[in-house]
């Protein structure tokens, strides 16, 4: 079913506590890749963060790293000119 709300949940499938520091745990969670349009990733980063910061019962919440399969990367659209031609525009170069 479409309506399925089973099927839009992410899984969080591992958490482990902090070292040295007191109630707060790092949570491992994965969302079905099927979810997210091919190309979008504007698309898929604000579904991710907006169900996570979405939830009342978490107060503080940063995102730490984000894994996305090989096979979805390549779906992304790199600009149209090239990355340097638009580091050299922006003038950003990652220091």
């Amino acid at each position: 079913w479409l309506t399925s709300l089973d099927r839009y949940k992410g899984r969080c499938y591992h958490i482990e506590p902090v070292p040295e520091e007191e109630s707060q745990f790092i949570a491992y969670v994965a969302y079905p890749l099927d979810l997210f349009e091919e190309g979008y990733v504007t698309n898929m980063f604000t579904f991710i963060v907006g169900n996570v910061f979405g939830f009342k019962v978490v107060r503080a919440l940063r995102p730490e790293d984000l894994r996305i399969p090989p096979t979805y990367t390549k779906t992304f659209q790199a600009p149209p000119h090239g990355i340097q031609v638009e580091r050299d525009r922006l003038n950003k170069y990652g220091h």
